[in-house]
């Protein structure tokens, strides 16, 4: 009768991995947002009035208020002071509300009226659809952004001592499932409807869903909370004195710390960007109209890979030596879409290219969140994440930029593929170094999570 007053919500394994698959499609609708404009460049160009450059300042936008104003490092402090539910919910209402921003400055709605040829008389550079649309992703990033951040200390929270490294894997396996969906899904809407503001508002209407299936979350947390505290794990002090401003300064001081966010930042520089360009890479390599779907392969692999990765990590560990590797694989690929590809242009040679730079995909996110709470104290893991978060996003908004103006240089693809593979090169490096600090320090990156 004790054994059973004393079961805590997590110890279920329904109840844990339903929470998991609560908040693991609200970030499914979220990369799903991300991805909605990718496939449709050329439409963009066509039928806005937007150039390269034009659509690098829009996918860089994203990012601007998380790196310029700070506000991840915020939203970190935010996670650790109010908790998991209040930090999700704010997350899941910025993505709706950016969303819906970002719809209005595509639609019919905005281009005629007074308020576009107002935002047209100034910076004429960047059309007044565009700046609308930055607008709006601005917002929704931070969301976005926040709740990636949020997700990962909810995981390690309902999964401590457990399948944390798998289910982290998962987590990341339902999102990326909404990238796939991106390039299926947005260029049908668009086909069906006609205007590029379709696919965005269809994916609006899915991030309001997202934000209900959070609220469920929400109230099964709650439940675990009173759980934990009768259970003594959890008092009132305890929450009161969990976060201390005082603590970030063992964040700033750690050289782990250091070496897992540049290796973050140089690692997702050379995924996420090529995203925003790859359908557009391969319809111009290869003489294409079917990008889009051709890259929608990146995902899959990953997708099945990367939960069976986690567990392999929960049961053997080896973190450390999974981030080599996965940027080992990274360089040859960014170097065969550099080189190989435009010499011997096959949609196969494409697709198992893209296939295996989803492998890359798999172990290095698989092997890197998972190792962040064995480094950093509980107490300030939320602002831990967000810092890493921060620093990604500064590669984040610089990348597409960068590669937008190259391209509008250069009208080809084969420097933005070399600039992508050199960031590979030194992301091996600093996994490189960070295995030897683990060695040295004996932070356990190598060892199992399941003790």
């Amino acid at each position: 009768m004790t054994e059973k007053l004393q079961r805590k919500l997590n110890d279920s394994a329904f109840a844990r991995w339903s929470a998991l698959i609560l908040i693991a499609l609200m970030m499914f609708f979220g990369y799903m947002f991300v991805d909605m404009l990718s496939p449709l460049k050329s439409q963009l160009e066509s039928g806005l009035g937007w150039n390269s450059g034009t659509f690098g300042t829009y996918a860089s936008s994203e990012y601007f208020l998380n790196v310029f104003c700070f506000f991840l490092i915020f939203a970190g402090i935010i996670l650790d002071k109010m908790g998991i539910r209040f930090t999700g919910m704010l997350s899941a209402s910025l993505m709706v509300i950016g969303a819906g921003i970002k719809f209005y400055g595509m639609s019919e709605l905005f281009i005629g009226s007074s308020l576009e040829a107002w935002m047209n008389s100034w910076w004429v550079a960047l059309p007044a659809t565009a700046k609308m649309s930055c607008l709006g992703f601005m917002i929704f990033g931070c969301g976005c952004e926040m709740a990636g951040t949020t997700v990962s200390k909810a995981i390690a929270k309902w999964f401590k001592g457990k399948e944390m490294a798998m289910a982290m894997g998962l987590e990341m396996s339902i999102a990326r499932l909404g990238v796939f969906a991106a390039m299926w899904l947005s260029p049908m809407v668009f086909e069906k409807f006609g205007h590029v503001s379709a696919p965005v508002a269809f994916g609006a209407i899915l991030l309001i869903i997202g934000l209900l299936f959070y609220t469920i979350f929400v109230v099964m947390d709650s439940k675990f909370d009173k759980q934990l505290e009768a259970a003594g794990e959890l008092t009132t002090e305890e929450s009161e004195e969990e976060f201390k401003f005082k603590d970030l300064g063992k964040i700033f001081s750690s050289k782990m710390f250091w070496l897992v966010a540049l290796l973050c930042v140089l690692y997702y520089s050379a995924i996420f960007p090529f995203q925003r360009y790859a359908p557009d890479f391969l319809n111009t390599t290869l003489g294409i109209e079917n990008g889009a779907q051709l890259f929608s392969c990146f995902p899959i692999l990953a997708m099945v890979l990367t939960p069976f990765l986690g567990g392999f990590i929960d049961k053997k560990g080896k973190a450390a030596s999974m981030l080599m590797l996965g940027s080992l694989i990274m360089i040859a690929c960014h170097l065969s879409f550099a080189f190989l590809l435009p010499a011997f242009p096959s949609q196969w040679l494409a697709v198992t290219l893209v296939v295996v730079l989803g492998v890359s995909f798999s172990l290095v996110p698989a092997a890197l969140w998972p190792s962040v709470p064995k480094i950093i104290d509980n107490r300030i893991l939320g602002s831990a994440y967000c810092i890493i978060f921060w620093i990604q996003n500064i590669g984040l908004f610089a990348v597409p930029m960068l590669i937008g103006n190259v391209l509008d240089k250069t009208g080809g693809y084969t420097v933005p593929m070399v600039i992508f593979s050199s960031f590979g090169v030194l992301a091996l490096l600093f996994s490189l170094w960070l295995k030897k600090e683990n060695k040295k320090q004996n932070f356990g990156l190598e060892e199992p999570n399941i003790k």
